[in-house]
């Protein structure tokens, strides 16, 4: 009998020890045994398609799609709301570079990305030469985009003491690629040949264009990333994410 008892235990003991020790990241992120830019573009690689899917389990939601309930944008001359907006593309991106400096604290992330936007909008204003206003239906697609990210680290323990990575800082380029194409009904409310004259305009003028009108957007999508990446970082512990032992702090 006693014999049993301490087997029961035993089991209970090891059975308890799995579970708090049970790894938390999951499956589709392959960790690199060092700071090598070949592994470390592989890894995100490899990440991306289900990362942007979100991970409800773990607190963590989804990129693509991201979605925009409402965002209001006042620019010189014109007021523009987004609403009900809708943004693709992010799990289709291409990573061309990734280094990271754990010593120095800093993390570098270069993709090129397709990205569509789609949802209502309203818009009364001036654009460029053109008197808006427009209230209907939006699609924006940009094609190529290069994201360039610099990330400031750091690091702390969590409620176990489990070593975490962390977002302090970030700051970002971002170029609109090979081509914005915009495809916008209803720009002067009962004037369908004004609104097609103007829409002509925007996309045959599309980089002056979006490089004058598109910076809030561009913010609001990189600072929607990278909240969702420091939900990330604080769900799953360092010794998960890399394999490389931790700077002291």
């Amino acid at each position: 009998m006693c014999e049993r008892h301490a087997l029961v235990f035993t089991f209970v003991v090891v059975a308890a020890f799995i579970d708090c020790t049970a790894r938390l990241a999951p499956d589709f992120i392959h960790p690199c045994n060092s700071t090598e830019s070949s592994c470390l573009i592989k890894a995100t690689q490899d990440a991306i398609p289900d990362f942007s899917k979100g991970l409800p389990d773990l607190g963590v939601p989804s990129l693509d799609p991201f979605i925009i309930d409402e965002l209001p944008i006042q620019l010189p001359g014109v007021k523009v709301t987004f609403l009900d907006g809708k943004v693709t593309g992010l799990r289709k991106c291409q990573v061309l570079n990734v280094e990271a400096y754990l010593e120095k604290n800093i993390f570098i992330l270069e993709v090129r990305c397709n990205i569509t936007i789609k949802g209502k909008y309203t818009a009364v204003g001036r654009l460029l030469l053109f008197p808006i206003n427009g209230e209907g239906d939006s699609k924006i697609k940009i094609v190529n985009s290069i994201i360039k990210m610099n990330i400031k680290t750091r690091y702390f323990k969590d409620a176990d003491g489990r070593d975490h990575f962390g977002i302090k800082s970030y700051r970002y380029t971002f170029d609109y690629g090979d081509r914005v194409h915009y495809s916008i009904n209803n720009l002067f409310k009962g004037n369908p040949e004004l609104s097609n004259t103007v829409l002509q305009f925007l996309n045959e003028n599309w980089r002056v264009v979006t490089e004058e009108f598109g910076q809030p957007v561009v913010d609001y999508a990189m600072n929607v990333t990278i909240e969702t990446a420091r939900k990330f970082f604080d769900a799953i512990p360092y010794d998960e994410l890399l394999y490389v032992p931790i700077p002291n702090y």
